[in-house]
C-alpha cells in the first residue's frame, strides 16, 4: 500500500514536469494562444508580422545650410568696475551722513560730515598768523626804502642797508610759509567733508551717527562700488588661447542666464591675462559689458559665452540626430515611404541644439531626432511632426533631451540607439 502511494506522487511529479515543459515550448515558439513569441516585437506580434513590419513614430526635421557661430563657455564672476571703501583722513565725531543706503552717488557728492570745529579753529589761526606776518613784511620794506635814500646820500651805512634786506627777504619767506600753512589748514578742513570720489552705488553704511572715527579704521563708512560699466573674469583652458589671442580686439561675449541661452547683455573682451596659472592650466580673460539695465551685479556668477568665429554657409543637423556607434557618428535618414536608413556621418563641431556635419548628409534630407530606442535599419517610421514645419534647432522628445554642457567643449553624446532590442510584455 505505501509503495502505491509513492508511485503515485512520483507519477503526478513527472506529469507536472511534462506540462511544465510543453508550456515553456509552446511559449518559445509562440503558439501559446495570447502571448508573442520571444523574439517578435509586442507591437509588430499584435498585427500579425515580425519587427521590420511594425511602424515606429518618430520625430525628424530636415538638414540645412546654416551660419554657425564658434563659440567658448565658461563660468564668470562679475566684478565692479571701481570698489571705493570710504574712510575718514582726520579724527572727529562723525555729525551726519548725507546719503541713503543703496543711493546711487555722483563724484563729488557729500557722503558724511565729521566735526569741523577744531580744524576751523586751525585755519582761522593759520589765516591771521599770515595777515601778522604780512604787516611785519609792509613795515620792513618802508625801512628798507628809507635806508636805501639814506644810503645814496651816504646818512647810512651799507651794513645797515644790507640788514634791513636781509629782513626784508626773511619776512617775505614767512610769508610764504604762512601761505602753506592756511592751504595745509584748509585740506584738513575740507577733509572734515567727506565727498565721494567716483560715480556708483552706496552699499549699507558700516558706522552710525555719533562715533567717534579715526583713519586708522578698517571698517570705514560706507563701500561705493561703480556699476557702469562693470567687469565680468571668466577663465579658459590653455588650449583655447590661440584660438582667442586671433580673435582679440572683435570678439564679443553674452552673459547668459541660468539657461545657459537667454543672453543676459553682450559685452566685449578687453584684457587677456599676461601668463597662465600653473597649477590650474588656466589663463584668465576680463570682458567688459555697460550694464545699462543693472542686470549684471558685483559677486554674481554668469555663465559666459565668448564668440570667436563664424562658420559660414555650412550644413546642420539637430544634434538629437546625431547618434554615436561603435563605429562612429551616424544618423538616420527619412527615406521614400518612410522607410529609415542609418548613414555614417563626419560631424565638426556640436552643442546642445545642432551639429555641424562635414559629410554623409546633403541638404534638404529628413533626418529622425527621436524614437532611437525603437527604430533599427529599415525600419518604418511614422512621422509625429511634419519636417516641413519641424525646427532644425527644437528639441527631441523626452527620452532623448540632455542637458547642456557649459565648458564650451564640443558636445559628445552616447550611443543612444539599441539596435536589435526587444521590448518584452
Amino acid at each position: 500500500m505505501a509503495m502505491t502511494r509513492v508511485s503515485r506522487r512520483v507519477l503526478l511529479a513527472v506529469g507536472a514536469l511534462a506540462l511544465a515543459a510543453a508550456l515553456a515550448w509552446t511559449y518559445q515558439t509562440g503558439r501559446l494562444p495570447g502571448f508573442p513569441a520571444k523574439d517578435q516585437d509586442p507591437v509588430a506580434g499584435r498585427s500579425g508580422g515580425g519587427r521590420g513590419e511594425g511602424t515606429v513614430t518618430v520625430t525628424a526635421a530636415k538638414a540645412r545650410l546654416d551660419d554657425v557661430p564658434v563659440t567658448i563657455d565658461a563660468v564668470g564672476t562679475v566684478q565692479a568696475l571701481n570698489t571705493v571703501t570710504i574712510r575718514t583722513q582726520v579724527d572727529g565725531r562723525l555729525m551726519r551722513l548725507a546719503f541713503t543706503e543703496g543711493q546711487d552717488v555722483r563724484k563729488g557728492d557729500i557722503l558724511a560730515e565729521i566735526d569741523p570745529a577744531l580744524y576751523q579753529a586751525q585755519y582761522d589761526q593759520a589765516v591771521a598768523k599770515k595777515a601778522q606776518d604780512e604787516a611785519n613784511l609792509a613795515n620792513a620794506r618802508v625801512d628798507l626804502a628809507r635806508y636805501e635814500r639814506l644810503l645814496v646820500g651816504a646818512y647810512a651805512s651799507k651794513q645797515q642797508h644790507a640788514t634791513q634786506k636781509a629782513s626784508v627777504a626773511q619776512l617775505e619767506a614767512l610769508v610764504r610759509a604762512d601761505k602753506a600753512a592756511i592751504d595745509n589748514a584748509k585740506t584738513t578742513l575740507d577733509y572734515a567733508t567727506i565727498r565721494s570720489p567716483i560715480d556708483g552705488r552706496a552699499g549699507i553704511r558700516l558706522v552710525d551717527v555719533g562715533n567717534i572715527l579715526h583713519p586708522s579704521d578698517q571698517t570705514g563708512i560706507v563701500v561705493i562700488t561703480q556699476l557702469k560699466p562693470i567687469y565680468v573674469v571668466f577663465t579658459l583652458p590653455q588650449q583655447a588661447l590661440p584660438a582667442v589671442q586671433k580673435a582679440e580686439g572683435k570678439a564679443k561675449v553674452s552673459a547668459l542666464g541660468p539657461d545657459n541661452a537667454t543672453p543676459i547683455e553682450i559685452g566685449e573682451l578687453t584684457v587677456i591675462d599676461n601668463q597662465i596659472d600653473q597649477q590650474t592650466g588656466t589663463v584668465r580673460l576680463k570682458a567688459t559689458f555697460a550694464n545699462p539695465n543693472l542686470a549684471l551685479w558685483p559677486g554674481q556668477f554668469v555663465n559666459v559665452r565668448l564668440m570667436l568665429d563664424t562658420m559660414k554657409n555650412v550644413l546642420v543637423a539637430p544634434s538629437q540626430a546625431v547618434q554615436r556607434g561603435p563605429n562612429g557618428a551616424f544618423v538616420y535618414v527619412l527615406g521614400p515611404d518612410n522607410i529609415a536608413k542609418m548613414r555614417p556621418v563626419t560631424t565638426g563641431r556640436q552643442d546642445e541644439t545642432i551639429a555641424v556635419v562635414a559629410s554623409g548628409l546633403e541638404p534638404g534630407e529628413v533626418v529622425i531626432t527621436s524614437g532611437f530606442s525603437r527604430l533599427s535599419d529599415g525600419a518604418k517610421a511614422r512621422v509625429m511632426d511634419p519636417p516641413e514645419t519641424a525646427n532644425a534647432e527644437k528639441s527631441g522628445g523626452a527620452e532623448d533631451e540632455r542637458g547642456a554642457p557649459s565648458d564650451g567643449a564640443p558636445r559628445v553624446r552616447g550611443d543612444r540607439t539599441k539596435r536589435g532590442d526587444r521590448t518584452k510584455r
